[in-house]
């Protein structure tokens, strides 16, 4: 028979807690037992180093890499603590400076604000929508919410392209409740005083002060994380594999069964249902995802000017297969190895079944797109390539989300089992690196002592904190 949930703090000391996966959702849970004196806690990770997608990784060249564009900021003062103790001073702290690459020129993001620097014709055509939107009307998808707050001018110039091109999802099949801090909107005077100065706008967003590790990558967060939890919690290159929600068991690759009170579960939502099976893998089906191939190359020289300081780029048009480069030798000299003589850039492209990617011509395509968006020269820059693909990469917000993901979570509680994390949850608009540890934090205070999962269940109240 399957375990109920525990009510007390008392309670939970008693129970066997097996927390699958040791990436921030998995540490920021085994982290908040280990506070609370819980005995009884087994993590199990498939891979033999912690981090999830927030792993890093250092090539044949010397060349450190993330899963992706990472940058450190908060929403949570719990989680700054956690932060600042496990890597004390060793921050590097940046001013962000996010642009566009588009029209064969650098716009500071975001373009709503910045509309002066476009194509006379494009520019026109962006003011006379902001204009003429209708803000207020109703909005049945993602591609109606972008026309309706921004017009057709900034819709098709900038907003549809990119969100199609990172989403790897048409708009109208998403829905645009996640979008909360995440798009800038717009304040039509200050669009107006920015177009008539000719002044550019670039600091904007929840990340426009970001904190970086000042060496080997945003991985050695959560390895310093992992490292200070109690010996003998953390189980690497162990894959669960199978999970009896009726029995409360779980099977690992070895073939070896361990029973659990609670399950704490990281891995995605789809493959838990498929791992549980029975009534729960239905349920999963229409869950939408994309993957993301992260290349990075290192680079001989230093970057040009043009980029000396920028932190990320966004790519809207078909030029080239990224959506997005980050110039990671930017965020601390000890990514690449010699800050004299050597840069790197880190580019990510989209996959899912409906945005194909040529695996064997991707290392030809974003060289050529690097030469065609002007970041190198040729390809005798290259130094070093590096690839990973992380086939569940971005939670898809579609349309009619919360009514596949909120029974099949609720189904999985009904057993002890607790689905969190930026694919257990399933919710993109709390997903960064706070949001995730926080949500293991949060669902043990649930358990301990009654707490409302805020992050779960309200990201908006969250996400409108400083």
């Amino acid at each position: 028979m399957a375990s109920r949930a525990p009510s007390s703090l008392a309670d939970l000391r008693s129970r066997r807690i097996v927390i699958v996966g040791a990436g921030p959702t998995g540490l920021g849970a085994a982290w908040r037992l280990a506070e609370l004196d819980v005995p009884h806690v087994t993590v199990y990770e498939r891979e033999p180093y912690p981090g999830g997608l927030a792993a890093s990784f250092r090539d044949d060249a010397g060349f450190t890499w993330d899963v992706g564009g990472h940058v450190q900021f908060s929403h949570y003062g719990y989680f700054d603590r956690v932060m600042d103790r496990v890597m004390g001073d060793e921050w590097l702290h940046h001013e962000r400076e996010s642009w566009i690459w588009i029209r064969d020129r650098f716009v500071p993001y975001p373009l709503q604000r910045n509309i002066q620097c476009l194509p006379d014709a494009e520019k026109r055509a962006c003011v006379l929508g902001l204009l003429r939107r209708t803000a207020g009307g109703s909005t049945a998808n993602f591609r109606d919410w972008i026309i309706a707050r921004f017009g057709t001018g900034l819709a098709e110039t900038f907003l549809l392209p990119y969100n199609a091109k990172v989403w790897a999802c048409p708009p109208e099949e998403m829905d645009f409740g996640w979008v909360g801090e995440r798009v800038a909107e717009v304040d039509l005077e200050r669009v107006v005083l920015n177009l008539l100065d000719g002044r550019p706008d670039v600091s904007w967003g929840p990340n426009s002060r970001f904190r970086f590790p000042a060496r080997n990558g945003t991985g050695e967060i959560w390895r310093r994380v992992a490292a200070a939890l109690p010996g003998g919690v953390l189980r690497y290159g162990r894959q669960v594999v199978a999970i009896d929600a009726e029995r409360s068991r779980i099977q690992l690759d070895g073939g070896e069964a361990e029973p659990f009170d609670v399950l704490l579960s990281t891995m995605p939502l789809d493959c838990l249902a498929a791992a549980a099976g029975g009534r729960f893998a239905p349920l999963a089906r229409g869950l939408r995802h994309s993957g993301v191939h992260v290349v990075g190359i290192g680079l001989r020289g230093t970057a040009p000017p043009a980029f000396a300081s920028k932190c990320w780029i966004y790519f809207p048009e078909d030029v080239c297969p990224y959506y997005r480069l980050t110039v990671f030798s930017n965020y601390s000299p000890h990514n690449v190895p010699d800050a004299a003589t050597t840069w790197s850039v880190m580019v990510e492209v989209s996959e899912s079944p409906s945005k194909s990617v040529d695996h064997g011509r991707l290392r030809e395509s974003v060289v050529d797109g690097l030469i065609a968006t002007r970041v190198i020269e040729s390809h005798s820059q290259v130094l070093s390539y590096w690839h990973h693909f992380a086939p569940h990469g971005y939670p898809t917000p579609f349309l009619g989300r919360d009514a596949v993901v909120d029974p099949l979570i609720e189904a999985f509680e009904q057993h002890a089992i607790f689905s969190r994390g930026r694919f257990g949850a399933w919710k993109y608009e709390v997903s960064n690196q706070d949001h995730s540890f926080m949500q293991g934090v949060e669902c043990v205070d649930r358990l301990a002592f009654g707490s409302e999962e805020t992050t779960l269940h309200r990201p908006h109240v969250v996400n409108g904190r400083s």
